[in-house]
């Protein structure tokens, strides 16, 4: 299965010198395109199989009552804080910065 990339916000690509980097569980991203544009929240889970994440704030509410959270597109999404609680995740950013 291959890992799911989206865009990085400005400051992180000036910061890390890159344009993208793999979601995960934790990242807050911004919905930049769709119904949701301008929202921004936490990367609650990812689909992988589908290339599409679940963001925390972003839902619809079920005929019935309950609430599911809605898919969202990774390529119309935009991270804007990384979540570098893995070792491996830091390392790999911290070896491509630019000097």
């Amino acid at each position: 299965m291959k890992p799911l990339y989206a865009k990085l916000s400005k400051e992180l690509k000036e910061k890390y010198g890159r344009r993208t980097f793999t979601l995960r569980k934790g990242d807050t991203v911004k919905i930049m395109r769709g119904e949701f544009k301008g929202i921004e929240g936490k990367v609650i889970k990812v689909f992988r199989e589908e290339g599409r994440v679940a963001i925390e704030g972003v839902s619809r509410e079920k005929v019935r009552g309950g609430t599911v959270p809605i898919k969202i597109h990774a390529s119309k999404v935009m991270i804007t804080t990384l979540n570098l609680d893995d070792k491996w995740r830091r390392e790999k950013l911290e070896g491509k910065k630019k000097e």
